[in-house]
């Protein structure tokens, strides 16, 4: 049989049952985008529904004004309906209608949220909106939202001054107890965080190793384990060092520094000189959206409560036990609290690793929101010198008040004057503080013998 040679061959021909591959350019891939955003604002997840809002800030069409103005008057999630009435506002916003335009500026006034700040701006710069009556309307809407803009900062500021003072409190609450029972400027203290972070390190990587499925556990894991660790390095230098140095302090001071700087040097050659990574499990990831520009981390939220809970467990050892009672009768007067029979050598080393101890938990905070590495102590170690002397030597109350405030007032400095002139007004304001009141906060009662 004769072949054409002009007739394509069969095996050449298209399938029309055949599947084709599609070529997708960027306006394709944004009109899918779109539609799939305006499909994911209907589901029950409430992240996909953020999602979704914050696309069509970016690519909402007119065809979808209805269905945006339908799903910020029923969306329950103030987060996401402030996004989504974002969303509409920029679709509103370049409408032809001056009315349609006016709606638009009061309803970015009612979200808050920072781009509503720069959506405002925006539309006020020289020739942009020409219609009176919306420019008013934007620039109260604009006032509006610095205001909550600043209400927002001003929060955000005081809960990081928290989160900071948390941490001032669990260092400066063994502080309170070793200054405040035996008089010992210990400067080896800031590395007892340090080593806590580090014992916190060390359980993680066992866990990763021996025990996967408990890593997300391991933060409540290295809470004994610090403390263990660093209350028996404080027992053990009281024993070998500070004992024979009482009621000299420049030399106890030197010691001390002298025994910090060997701790460094000795983390640096156990752990190298880098930092090392500490990382947040899944519970303690993520947080609390309270504001448009204010969210409330889940890791500090624990770590302020945590250390409340510290200091609570504090106050019932040092006011209900026996051990309280003698630390508190050493404090007040060591020699009537000898000739009673109370062990003071023995109390003095149990008091500095009780010290030490809760120094170790802090670093455990510490490392859930903060860099772990062998100068991680020095950073503390003033401030914490600072609350105790500010609270009251030997005072819980003292101290608590003492670290939240300074804290609060650190973070509150930072954005005005920077970090460095922050912290030399505080220290100026403490000392013409001491000059005034040098018991502190709350003075110790008590007949106290010097």
């Amino acid at each position: 049989m004769p072949v054409d040679a002009q007739a394509p061959a069969a095996a050449d021909a298209p399938n029309p049952d055949e599947p084709r591959k599609l070529r997708l350019n960027n306006r394709l891939r944004g009109l899918v985008e779109t539609a799939l955003a305006s499909h994911q604002l209907l589901a029950a997840d409430t992240q996909l529904r953020m999602a979704a809002a914050l696309q069509l800030q970016k690519s909402a069409r007119p065809a979808q004004l209805e269905l945006l103005t339908e799903r910020v008057a029923s969306e329950t999630d103030s987060s996401v309906k402030s996004a989504l009435a974002l969303a509409l506002a920029n679709l509103q916003m370049v409408d032809s209608s001056p009315t349609v335009r006016l709606a638009a500026v009061r309803l970015l006034g009612e979200t808050g949220d920072p781009l509503a700040r720069t959506r405002l701006e925006s539309l006020l710069a020289p020739g942009v909106e020409t219609d009176a009556s919306v420019r008013v309307a934007a620039e109260t809407s604009l006032a509006q939202v610095k205001r909550k803009l600043m209400i927002g900062e001003i929060l955000g500021q005081a809960f990081s001054g928290m989160s900071l003072g948390s941490i001032l409190l669990l260092a400066a609450l063994g502080l309170a107890i070793t200054f405040g029972l035996l008089g010992v400027i210990n400067m080896a203290h800031g590395e007892m965080l340090m080593l806590g972070a580090y014992s916190t390190y060390v359980v993680q990587l066992m866990l990763q190793r021996y025990a996967p499925g408990a890593i997300e556990y391991y933060p409540l894991i290295a809470l004994p384990v610090a403390f263990f660790v660093t209350a028996v390095i404080g027992m053990a230098l009281e024993r070998t060092v500070i004992r024979h140095l009482y009621g000299r302090p420049l030399e106890t001071l030197l010691a001390t520094w002298g025994i910090s700087l060997m701790l460094i040097q000795a983390v640096r050659l156990a752990f190298g000189a880098q930092n090392v990574e500490v990382a947040n499990p899944q519970w303690l990831s993520g947080g609390i959206q309270v504001l448009p520009n204010l969210v409330l981390p889940y890791n500090r939220i624990v770590i302020i409560a945590f250390a409340l809970f510290v200091v609570v467990l504090t106050w019932l050892l040092l006011n209900k036990t026996r051990l309280g009672l003698n630390v508190r009768a050493v404090t007040q007067n060591r020699n009537m609290a000898a000739c009673c029979g109370v062990p003071t050598g023995r109390i003095d080393m149990m008091a500095f690793g009780l010290g030490s101890g809760i120094a170790g938990l802090g670093g455990v905070a510490l490392s859930q929101i903060g860099n772990v590495g062998p100068d991680l102590g020095q950073s503390y170690i003033i401030d914490s010198f600072l609350v105790v002397v500010l609270g009251g030597v030997g005072q819980l109350a003292g101290s608590v008040m003492a670290a939240f405030g300074l804290g609060i007032a650190n973070k509150i400095l930072e954005p005005q004057i920077g970090a460095v002139l922050g912290k030399i007004l505080i220290l100026a304001l403490i000392i013409l503080f001491i000059q005034k009141r040098p018991q502190g906060l709350f003075a110790l009662k008590g007949r106290v013998i010097d």
